[in-house]
C-alpha cells in the first residue's frame, strides 16, 4: 500500500482524516509484520521493514521532536492494535512502529530484553536513541539483543 502519513509536528492534533489514515498505515504496517514473522526471521524481519522509501513533504526535526513523534507513533500502535482482534503483543507492536519510524525518517532500535524474578519472561521494545518508545515495563528487564 503506498499510503504515508506524515506527522511531523508531534505536538499536533491529528484531524479525524489523519488519524483515520494513521490508522490504516499501522493496519498495512501490521500486515507486512505478519507476514515477515511467518519466516520465523526476526533480524531479518527488522532489515526488511526498515527497507522502505523516504517519506515525502518532511522538515527537518530535532532528535528531542523524534522522540516525541516515536512516543505519539507508540501510542497510536498500541490503541489500534489493542482494539482489533490482532496480535497485539509487545514484539508484533514493536515492529509495527519499527515500520511507521523507518517511514519517517527516525532512526530506532528493537530491543528484546529478558528477566528472570519472579520467573523468566521476556519484553520488546523499541528506543530512539537510548529513550524507550515502547516501555520496557517492569519488572526491569535486561537488554538482551538489540536490532
Amino acid at each position: 500500500m503506498g499510503l504515508t502519513v506524515v506527522v511531523d509536528r508531534p505536538e499536533a492534533r491529528l484531524s479525524l482524516r489523519r488519524k483515520l489514515a494513521l490508522a490504516v498505515e499501522i493496519l498495512s504496517a501490521y500486515a507486512r509484520v505478519r507476514g515477515l514473522l511467518r519466516r520465523g526471521d526476526v533480524p531479518g524481519a527488522v532489515e526488511s521493514l526498515r527497507t522502505v522509501p523516504p517519506s515525502e513533504g518532511m522538515r527537518p526535526r530535532t532528535v528531542r521532536e523524534d522522540e516525541l513523534l516515536g512516543r505519539q507513533l507508540g501510542r497510536a500502535v498500541v490503541r489500534v492494535l489493542g482494539l482489533l482482534p490482532t496480535d497485539s503483543r509487545c514484539l508484533v507492536c514493536s515492529l509495527v512502529l519499527t515500520r511507521l519510524l523507518a517511514r519517517r525518517g527516525i532512526p530506532s532500535a528493537l530491543v528484546i530484553g529478558v528477566a528472570s524474578e519472579p520467573a523468566f519472561t521476556a519484553h520488546a521494545w523499541v528506543e530512539t536513541g537510548d529513550v524507550p518508545l515502547l516501555s520496557p515495563h517492569e519488572p526491569d528487564y535486561a537488554p538482551l539483543l538489540r536490532l
